[in-house]
């Protein structure tokens, strides 16, 4: 009997038994034996009595056993069962028909309910009515066919908050299959539904002020094309850039910036109806979309205008931002959508096309879009592409337009490019160096003139005929105002080894004028090693003359308007003639460009202008005939 009681119980079962034998009591014992005809481990109840003599001398014992092993199988169920219960997990128990009969304390931590507030209670009282009828219904269907639901659901706590959680009920059935009670977990997710809303909500809007960012504007622009699609009711895209912002940030700060564009934000809301979005693309660019308007294209444009009006009223009005008293205004693009017409990067284009147009205006306006302005638009696309391969394959040619003394010698002359395009022939610089400066490609054709400038000073160099001719070449403001642009002349005059004097750089007033400091500072630096330099259109800005003195000039250039009204208006022939006398003054050499008369050469020249350019001597022209001219 001994080598049948398992090792673990062994020694106490032993020790139990020789007391009971020595007290001749009766016993009621549970142990684990290893049944032998198995080996299996079950457990064993053993009661009974002592059978001792007179004298209380242990005789035999006397009793039954009993195999007890499922009875301690659900007690252990049970001890595990109610440990569960009292988790850190809500729990509830109901009956067959949904009545509360047993919360933990996990339950009543979560939502505030004891158990006298639920037990007896259907559980359906914690519903949140967040859910419909057809909610629940498909529910208990679900746990009615599998034994099981779960899922995220809103509930109500015992103060009315409600909060949202993650709820499994599962179905506890007797040996029929029969449901006889529900065992409901409660999960509380309401954290972690916040910080995925809050997740989401960075995700679709603009964190400075909390407007719908470009994202959400492009999901809200789906539906509104199928609505308007279904409807036939036009909507409308208004692309609103405010005017100067740069400037707010460079002279107030940032700071004040994002405090103008918080209260622009306000202010768009407050303009719009209710459906319709206002959204924030970034920086200082806001999208307005406005839904449901009327299915007729008049109708639907002026409804647009009156409240893209409304809007630059708004943002009309001054700001305060912190102290300052701020005044602003704003440029508006207008498109109107209708059905699928349009894709939405194309909406999104041409109401930036026409925001653009109105900043053209003068700003502060609101332009609708106009398709000559895509075809503009288009047009200028291909030029830029064109423009890009001519300088791959070298389609840019020099002209050159004689400079002549009045004893008719020619001194030198003004280069002056020309583009000889495939398909559209020769293009002249009005047609295209707009749309290099830009795009930037102003700097590598700038790059190639002046290169091309030195070796044709090479070239004549090598000729006593030609040895004196000087070259002057327009500079642009992109290509004067690059941070090595000295270096950049110093190194092409090297590798070219020419004479620096024999070089003039044409520059512009407002060049001149846009950085005084940076470009006294450059002049100089070039002038040191020879080059020389002629402001071009002279007369025509405000401000040079303050600056005329400090500015190491070599010559100035009359401006043709001027010129041409000589003889026709006296005050241009009185401004020329001040022109050519405060040159002469200051030493600096003076020429007139656009003369086109013997009445306007006479004219200068009996004032003391002893240079010329212009038709009276030649048009410009390619350099075989210019060196012809020089015969």
């Amino acid at each position: 009997m001994v080598r049948l009681i398992h090792p673990e119980h062994r020694q106490r079962i032993l020790d139990r038994y020789q007391e009971i034998i020595s007290s001749c009591e009766r016993f009621l014992l549970e142990y684990m034996i290893i049944r032998p005809s198995d080996g299996e481990i079950r457990w064993i109840l053993v009661h009974g009595d002592i059978e001792c003599d007179k004298a209380c001398t242990y005789r035999y014992l006397v009793g039954t056993i009993q195999d007890i092993t499922e009875r301690k199988q659900v007690e252990t169920d049970l001890r595990v069962a109610a440990s569960a219960f009292e988790s850190h997990e809500a729990m509830v128990i109901t009956d067959a028909e949904a009545v509360i009969l047993r919360i933990n304390q996990a339950f009543t931590e979560l939502t505030g309910y004891i158990p006298k507030d639920v037990v007896g209670h259907k559980i359906n009282m914690l519903n949140s009515g967040q859910h419909d009828d057809t909610f629940y219904v498909a529910m208990w269907e679900k746990i009615n066919h599998t034994g099981i639901w779960q899922g995220e659901i809103w509930d109500r706590r015992k103060n009315g908050e409600i909060y949202s959680l993650w709820l499994t009920i599962t179905a506890v059935n007797d040996t029929a299959g029969v449901a006889t009670h529900y065992v409901a977990t409660y999960i509380d997710i309401s954290d972690r539904k916040a910080a995925e809303d809050e997740i989401k909500h960075l995700a679709f809007n603009d964190h400075l002020t909390n407007l719908p960012n470009r994202r959400l504007l492009l999901d809200r622009l789906k539906p509104a094309l199928a609505s308007s699609h279904r409807s036939g009711r036009k909507g409308a895209l208004l692309f609103i850039d405010l005017d100067n912002f740069k400037t707010l940030n460079d002279t107030l700060g940032h700071h004040m910036g994002d405090l103008l564009l918080q209260q622009v934000a306000k202010r768009l809301e407050s303009c719009i109806r209710e459906g319709d979005t206002v959204a924030r693309l970034g920086g200082d660019e806001f999208v307005v979309m406005l839904e449901d308007l009327s299915e007729y294209a008049n109708e639907a444009e002026v409804q647009t205008e009156v409240i893209g009006n409304k809007i630059l009223d708004s943002l009309n009005k001054p700001y305060l931002l912190s102290t300052h008293e701020y005044h602003n205004t704003a440029s508006i693009g207008a498109t109107l959508f209708n059905k699928h017409e349009k894709s939405i990067d194309e909406l999104m284009k041409q109401a930036d096309i026409a925001m653009y147009q109105a900043k053209a205006s003068g700003r502060n306006a609101l332009r609708f879009f106009d398709p000559q302005m895509q075809a503009r638009i288009n047009a200028l696309a291909a030029l830029e592409s064109d423009l890009r391969q001519a300088l791959i394959e070298n389609q840019f040619i020099i002209y050159y337009q004689p400079q002549v003394h009045h004893n008719n010698q020619i001194i030198g002359a003004e280069m002056l490019i020309r583009w000889q395009h495939p398909q559209r022939g020769l293009v002249f610089p009005a047609d295209f160096i707009p749309l290099a400066e830009e795009t930037g490609l102003i700097l590598p054709i700038g790059q190639w003139v002046l290169k091309t400038a030195c070796a044709q000073l090479k070239t004549w160099e090598a000729n006593v005929h030609t040895q004196h001719l000087r070259l002057s070449v327009n500079v642009s403001v992109r290509q004067f105002h690059q941070a090595d642009f000295v270096e950049q002349i110093l190194q092409i005059i090297r590798c070219s080894n020419i004479k620096p004097d024999r070089l003039r750089l044409e520059l512009t007033e407002s060049l001149v004028l846009d950085d005084i400091d940076d470009t006294i500072l450059k002049m100089n630096e070039l002038q040191k090693i020879g080059v020389l330099f002629s402001m071009d259109d002279f007369g025509t800005g405000y401000s040079s003359l303050a600056y005329l003195t400090k500015l190491p000039l070599y010559q100035l250039k009359i401006d043709q308007s001027f010129v041409h009204n000589i003889g026709v208006k006296p005050s241009d022939a009185a401004i020329a003639q001040t022109i050519i006398g405060m040159a002469n003054n200051l030493n600096i050499e003076v020429i007139a460009e656009g003369v086109e008369t013997e009445v306007q050469r006479i004219f200068l020249e009996q004032h003391d202008c002893p240079l010329f350019q212009g038709y009276l001597f030649s048009k410009p022209v390619p350099i075989e005939l210019f060196e012809e001219l020089l015969k």
